[in-house]
């Protein structure tokens, strides 16, 4: 399970390392095989292969004419490249979406239980200061069950 945060840094060359305390739980379980997508060009998400792969699979289940489904399949094959986790325990984002998520320089890597989620750490503290959990938001995670 991926669980918090992680400062990081991404390099010149567009390269994540991972943070160890993610990269232990990945590593022994996924092995090196990603898929680094966006879903909506805020973020690069990082998807260990057979996790995405499972992702895949509800997709190809999905209408194939439902717009919204098509719309999603679009969003993550346009912003998808596989990667593989290099020796030193590094993954290359792609420059199409390191360009588009100002992904650059230092990130906050978040767990998302089974998958990672990488923002710029400023466009990220933005996020939270203008969308915070208030007192209604609140109130709807609750009706939700959370």
């Amino acid at each position: 399970m991926l669980r918090g945060n992680a400062l990081a840094k991404v390099d010149e060359k567009g390269r994540l390392k991972l943070p160890s305390s993610y990269r232990a739980i990945l590593e022994p379980r996924y092995g090196r095989e990603f898929f680094v997508t966006s879903l909506r060009g805020d973020c690069v998400r990082i998807y260990p292969m057979e996790v995405y792969a499972a992702f895949e699979t509800r997709l190809q289940k999905a209408s194939q004419v439902e717009p919204l489904v098509t719309l999603l399949r679009d969003s993550v094959s346009y912003y998808g490249q596989v990667a593989t986790m290099d020796a030193q325990g590094r993954i290359l984002i792609h420059p199409l979406v390191r360009k588009k998520t100002s992904i650059n320089g230092e990130v906050v890597v978040l767990g998302a239980q089974d998958f990672l989620v990488v923002w710029n750490r400023h466009d990220f503290e933005e996020r939270l200061k203008k969308e915070p959990l208030d007192d209604d938001r609140m109130r709807r995670l609750a009706d939700l069950g959370f």
